[in-house]
């Protein structure tokens, strides 16, 4: 239904136009009045009314220069001017102003309908019109704007004014469905700027590259922008409510057109790595991004194996606060690494394949309920963001520890004792092993001595003996390759060590045995305190 506003300055006038006919009949609704030019001029630009009738001669402001300033100010309806003269002059300029219908008082209620009729296929055709065009230039301005941000337009050949871009300040924003398994975005935040801004032409949105683009244009829109941004850093949004439903991603504000590309593929970075983002995390701004500085950027094979072993090390140690540690440190990498995405997966993946290896091959007679390599790849691929995954590998160590952890150990020596019957065929030190259970070596060699009766290094040649012996015994490999098994590098101190604390050597030992001869046991007061080893 179109709108109608009347202005004259004699009430009954006024009234009677309002009853002279059915309005409604016409498809038309009367919005207000006036009783004088002043009046008139404020309320038509504020209502924009479809059509106004209008009297010429008003007080405080003609009628012809209410409508020549009511267009000037925006007014794009109809009119129809009233008057008790039949003044050629005023009718000359009402038609310079676009006015077709110059209606004599009294109004004839016949003419009156006609002309009504009239305006109102007139106007109807206009707003198509209107439309049309609008929606061309709308098109024409994004495919500028999009070339702007390209980096492809010429800006000297563009009316900037004409674009409403000539502010000395702006801001690029994507944004999309915070949900993953969304299809679509329930509330456009290009809507949600456009409610509550007050002030129009002060952002542009278009759709880049599948994504949906923001260009904040000026100080107020950028203020505008920031109190969005409280309203996520002050609480998390209601769940379901229009904020809860978006993640927004914004690049640093720069002052020029000239700078939107590069303010472009800052914000595209941006949104490409919500992968690091930590739980509930709706917005990432540029000052989330990596440290160009940061080191370690690259992810090698180096990086992979230390840190398996450190969790491999950790997880035998029972060390819960430094597998903690060694996540956190993983993480800040994987941060900053210069790797996507997808590699970034995979040397997580890979990360735990190797510990899961080691573990079973350290603890092979353990029922440990492992998933699968390809359960493992699948839950991996299948986290979206960083912190998804660390959280499963974290359960993935927390499972090991249950598993191969013996509940009648009480002490931190007991886990060390346990630590070295599955880790004596590697090189392991005091040095190295005591960190893994937060003691220093000098305090830790001490507490060893005191509570097992010998020395750490005694006490790990023991145990190497003590398995070297089972593996001659099964007689299936040469003694050179029993000695690099048990963790013993150099054969012929295999071969010092095994003569020392079972007073024959390997080649011996196995001859008795082969026999049915009885053979020596270890000693339990054989004690090596000699600094000398070749394995260091």
């Amino acid at each position: 239904m179109e709108t109608v506003f009347i202005a004259d300055d004699e009430q009954a006038i006024r009234e009677g136009l309002k009853y002279i006919i059915d309005w409604g009949k016409h498809d038309y609704k009367i919005i207000g009045d006036a009783s004088n030019g002043a009046d008139a001029l404020t309320k038509i630009v504020r209502l924009k009314p479809s059509l106004v009738l209008i009297d010429i001669r008003m007080p405080k402001m003609h009628g012809i220069e209410v409508i020549k300033e009511a267009k000037q100010l925006g007014f794009e309806g109809k009119v129809i001017i009233l008057s008790g003269y039949s003044d050629f002059k005023y009718a000359q300029e009402a038609i310079k102003l676009g006015v077709e219908f110059y209606l004599t008082k009294p109004i004839d209620e016949e003419e009156l309908e006609k002309t009504i009729d009239k305006l109102h296929d007139d106007i109807i055709a206009d707003r198509q019109k209107s439309t049309a065009i609008m929606h061309f230039q709308e098109k024409a301005r994004r495919e500028i704007l999009d070339d702007i941000i390209s980096g492809t337009a010429v800006l000297s050949t563009l009316d900037l004014g004409a674009l409403a871009l000539t502010e000395n300040l702006y801001q690029l924003v994507i944004y999309e469905q915070f949900e993953q398994k969304e299809t679509s975005i329930p509330y456009q935040f290009s809507e949600l700027l456009r409610v509550t801004n007050d002030r129009s032409g002060t952002f542009d949105h278009l759709i880049k590259d599948g994504k949906n683009v923001i260009v904040l244009k000026g100080r107020f829109a950028l203020d505008k922008f920031n109190r969005f941004l409280d309203h996520y850093n002050d609480q998390e949004p209601e769940k379901g409510s229009p904020l809860d439903t978006l993640f927004l991603a914004y690049s640093k504000p720069v002052a020029s057109l000239e700078e939107l590309p590069w303010a472009y593929e800052q914000v595209r970075s941006l949104i490409s790595r919500r992968f690091f983002c930590e739980q509930g995390q709706h917005t990432l701004g540029y000052d989330n991004l990596p440290d160009a500085s940061a080191k370690d950027r690259m992810l090698g094979d180096d990086l992979k194996n230390r840190f398996s072993k450190q969790f491999v090390d950790y997880i035998q140690a029972f060390n819960r606060k430094m597998i903690a540690s060694t996540i956190y440190d993983l993480t800040e990498l994987l941060f900053n690494a210069d790797a996507q995405v997808k590699d970034i997966r995979l040397f997580v993946t890979d990360i735990i394949l190797q510990v899961k290896n080691t573990i079973s091959s350290s603890y092979p007679s353990n029922d440990i309920p492992f998933p699968s390599n390809a359960e493992i790849i699948g839950e991996v691929e299948a986290k979206f963001y960083l912190y998804e995954i660390m959280n499963y590998l974290s359960s993935i160590f927390e499972l090991i520890m249950n598993s191969i952890g013996n509940s009648s150990r009480d002490s931190i020596l007991d886990d060390i004792l346990y630590y070295i019957d599955h880790n004596y065929q590697n090189n392991i030190k005091l040095e190295t092993i005591a960190p893994l259970f937060g003691y220093n070596s000098a305090y830790l060699g001490k507490i060893f001595s005191k509570t097992v009766g010998e020395n750490f290094n005694n006490y790990i040649d023991k145990v190497r003996i003590m398995h070297a012996k089972e593996l001659i015994v099964d007689n299936k490999l040469k003694v050179y390759e029993i000695a690099e098994q048990i963790g013993y590098k150099n054969v012929d101190y295999f071969h010092k060590k095994f003569k020392k604390y079972v007073s024959l050597s390997p080649a011996e030992y196995r001859k008795r045995i082969l026999a049915g001869e009885e053979v020596p046991d270890i000693p339990g007061d054989a004690v090596d305190n000699s600094d000398e080893d070749p394995e260091d």
